[in-house]
């Protein structure tokens, strides 16, 4: 389906339905980065590439805040117990989303494209039956996929690309785990620019959004 880097919330819901990724701008007074993000359970090794090649972030899956409770998977500075892990001071948030990495437990090292990709498929399948799956059973820790939990109270509460992907997950009727990964510049080294990322969304077909207009439309 091909859009254009002015897509509606309504489109963009359509291409996520379709398996498309979309790329989102939080807002220039939080992180001021724009992620490509996947439905998890559309994504393949071909994604993965994509993923690791075109933004180069840190590849993660959001979960939604009920999913992540069914799963035990506290956040991050609450399960390790070391000094580190005391007094944050974020400049963009109160607290990082950040909880487990894990791999699924029919992949090798975990890194690879296919390994990525299979951990990533069966997270989503997970999110879908998570009152069935015990979550150990399928996935070890640590890995090479990173989670997040979405805020109890998703968009009410939190406004980060995790509950910007979730929010657009549910609105789309899909399980509600996406991939996020952070568009990098690779002359900068920093975030890509919201220019240069509608205008990789163009080349692509990929539909651009504001996290401002997620928010208006399904907050």
């Amino acid at each position: 389906m091909s859009q254009t880097t002015s897509a509606t919330v309504e489109q963009a819901i359509e291409a996520f339905q379709a398996g498309s990724p979309l790329l989102v701008h939080d807002a220039e007074d939080r992180e001021g980065e724009t992620d490509l993000i996947y439905p998890a359970e559309a994504v393949t090794s071909e994604a993965v590439s994509r993923l690791r090649n075109d933004a180069g972030g840190l590849i993660c899956v959001a979960f939604s805040h009920d999913v992540a409770d069914a799963f035990d998977l506290a956040y991050m500075d609450e399960i390790i117990d070391h000094p580190a892990s005391e007094g944050h001071d974020l400049g963009y948030d109160s607290r990082s989303s950040f909880t487990l990495t894990v791999n699924h437990r029919d992949t090798y090292t975990g890194i690879t494209d296919d390994d990525r990709a299979l951990t990533i498929t069966e997270l989503a399948h997970a999110a879908g039956t998570a009152d069935e799956l015990d979550f150990a059973d399928e996935f070890r820790a640590p890995g090479h996929v990173h989670l997040l939990r979405a805020a109890p109270g998703l968009l009410d509460e939190r406004q980060g690309h995790t509950e910007l992907g979730v929010a657009l997950a549910n609105a789309a009727e899909l399980s509600p785990a996406v991939v996020v990964c952070e568009m990098l510049d690779d002359q900068t080294g920093g975030a890509l620019s919201p220019d240069d990322a509608r205008a990789y969304a163009e080349r692509h077909g990929f539909p651009y959004l504001e996290g401002a207009q997620i928010i208006e439309t399904l907050a």
